[in-house]
């Protein structure tokens, strides 16, 4: 190399001058691209961060939430949707307190994962009266008194109603035979039976 060439020139005839300009046009050039990249990473992310889309009806009202396949309907009614009438007692399918209805039949929701109501018709206790007139069976348990600390109401009424649906009982011993999965701390018993006896005949 001619150390009086101030081009710094070697023998392939490219410049230091002329090869640093060129890398820094390529480094422009391809800025963009790396912002695109770099821009689209959080996009795919959200896309691939192991949730589910489920598509729900809720109480009438069409839903898309995005859930942890684990998640169970009690929660992601509370949680996501803060429909917070539908109670978490034991949590574990014993109390009945979290009663729903998935497509007009009683479930758990504490046992009902979300992802299994996908294209399905839920209705919580804040779906059952029709604008400002209570349900009959809601009526009846306010007339009867069928509840003290009413934690565990919503529930025995949804699963009221949805007895009632499924065939009227004949008898108090078969509601309180057909009621023996939701359990009442506070003991209101008689009252409970007295108030979805006369639920069930304004139901009728």
């Amino acid at each position: 190399m001619n150390p009086d060439n101030d081009a710094g020139q070697s023998r392939s005839g490219v410049s230091r001058r002329g090869f640093l300009g060129a890398g820094a046009v390529a480094a422009a050039a391809a800025a963009p691209l790396v912002a695109t990249v770099a821009d689209a990473a959080p996009a795919a992310a959200a896309e691939d961060d192991g949730l589910v889309a489920v598509r729900v009806t809720v109480n009438g009202d069409r839903h898309a939430v995005r859930v942890d396949p684990r998640a169970t309907l009690l929660d992601t009614l509370r949680e996501k949707l803060e429909l917070t009438g539908t109670k978490k007692g034991c949590d574990r399918g014993q109390c009945g307190a979290c009663t729903v209805h998935v497509d007009g039949r009683r479930v758990l929701s504490c046992l009902t994962l979300a992802a299994t109501t996908n294209g399905r018709e839920v209705t919580t206790i804040e779906g059952l009266a029709d604008g400002e007139q209570l349900h009959p069976m809601q009526q009846a348990f306010i007339d009867h008194d069928g509840f003290q600390c009413g934690f565990c109401t919503p529930g025995q009424i949804m699963s009221a109603v949805a007895m009632v649906d499924e065939g009227p009982a004949s008898s108090d011993d078969e509601i309180r035979e057909r009621m023996s999965g939701n359990i009442c701390r506070c003991s209101a018993y008689p009252f409970i039976v007295d108030a979805i006896r006369d639920g069930q005949e304004a139901m009728r």
